[in-house]
């Protein structure tokens, strides 16, 4: 498990580091962050973890604040000398909250519960997939000219949006209208197509090569594009993460 400690007193994130390998040989510290602006930036640029340890007091600023800069999808286990926080720790995605000085078999229930929703998502990921209920989109009608033809899914670089229409670009560079919004065929998709921005969707095929630009990532499709393709700040370590997983 990719785990990151974001705690200001280094005696204390020490210690919680050693308290998990302990506890389980296979969790990984990539990351022990010391406040609001260095986790920020941390998370912007890098693959989200699978599991954060959040002291609320950091030097800078409360914890919370990263929450209102970043769209944070991982669980979260807050960490404090006090308990007046806990109301606004659940509003958020703390699925513990733990009170120092903290004790090994407090932290051993606390992953527990981790391991237990783990379990829970991968199985609902499963049979979500495997569905037999759910829409399923293998071919698109598309318009050329005055004549409809229907594409196939496998055949598809992008989608994207221009003057407001959105088309679909084919592998041999030919570019087609299609009756959708993104955000409609963002719906129908698989996982093997990313929504790069609020223009484009490409296929992981079509992404030639992506390359870091100020926390941004500017990517090259093929065929080639008439503009840059940007994928944001907020957005580079999803598309990362989902780039590195298919």
């Amino acid at each position: 498990m990719r785990v990151i400690i974001i705690e200001d007193e280094k005696t204390a994130a020490a210690k919680l580091a050693q308290m998990l390998s302990s506890i389980d040989s296979s969790i990984k510290i990539e990351a022990v962050l010391e406040g609001v602006e260095e986790t920020v930036d941390y998370l912007k640029l890098n693959v989200h973890p699978q599991l954060a340890f959040v002291d609320i007091q950091l030097a800078d600023d409360v914890s919370f604040e990263i929450f209102k800069t970043i769209d944070v999808q991982f669980p979260v286990i807050f960490t404090t000398a006090y308990d007046n926080y806990i109301i606004k720790a659940l509003e958020l995605n703390s699925i513990d909250y733990l009170l120092k000085p903290i004790v090994e078999d407090r932290l051993k229930m606390a992953l527990g519960k981790v391991k237990k929703l783990e379990t829970h998502f991968i199985q609902h990921k499963f049979n979500t997939l495997f569905d037999q209920g759910k829409p399923s989109k293998s071919r698109f009608l598309v318009k050329k000219g005055i004549e409809y033809v229907s594409v196939s899914t496998h055949q598809i670089a992008y989608f994207f949006t221009e003057h407001k229409i959105v088309f679909l670009k084919d592998r041999n560079g030919e570019k087609y209208i299609i009756d959708k919004t993104i955000a409609e065929l963002q719906e129908l998709l698989d996982q093997q197509f990313f929504r790069i921005n609020r223009k484009y969707i490409a296929h992981i095929e079509a992404i030639k090569s992506f390359k870091p630009d100020n926390g941004k990532l500017q990517l090259t499709l093929e065929p080639n594009t008439k503009e840059e393709v940007i994928v944001s700040k907020e957005n580079a370590p999803h598309f990362r993460q989902w780039i590195e997983g298919q």
